[in-house]
């Protein structure tokens, strides 16, 4: 179920309920429906990615793990090792 900008979530108080147990329900409720996640998520803004540039991502992407796997069947580097960067 994916939560919408018009999403309600209602908790009503029972008899011998406390507060805090009401408070714990109500945020279960909303956790539930996605509406914590899709808040965070809202906060921040980034402009979407056109498919021409991440086409191109893709492109780059396949080719260094082509280059690197022929490295690998080279004998040229060791996968088992470990990465490390230096800076």
């Amino acid at each position: 179920m994916t939560a919408t900008a018009g999403t309600r979530v209602e908790v009503r108080r029972s008899k011998n309920e406390s507060a805090t147990a009401l408070i714990r329900r109500f945020t279960r409720r909303a956790q539930g429906l996605g509406l914590v996640r899709e808040a965070r998520n809202r906060r921040y803004w980034e402009r979407p990615i056109s498919k021409n540039v991440e086409h191109k991502r893709a492109l780059v992407s396949k080719v260094r793990r082509e280059h690197y796997n022929e490295l690998v069947k080279l004998g040229k580097i060791d996968p088992a090792a470990k990465k490390t960067r230096k800076r």
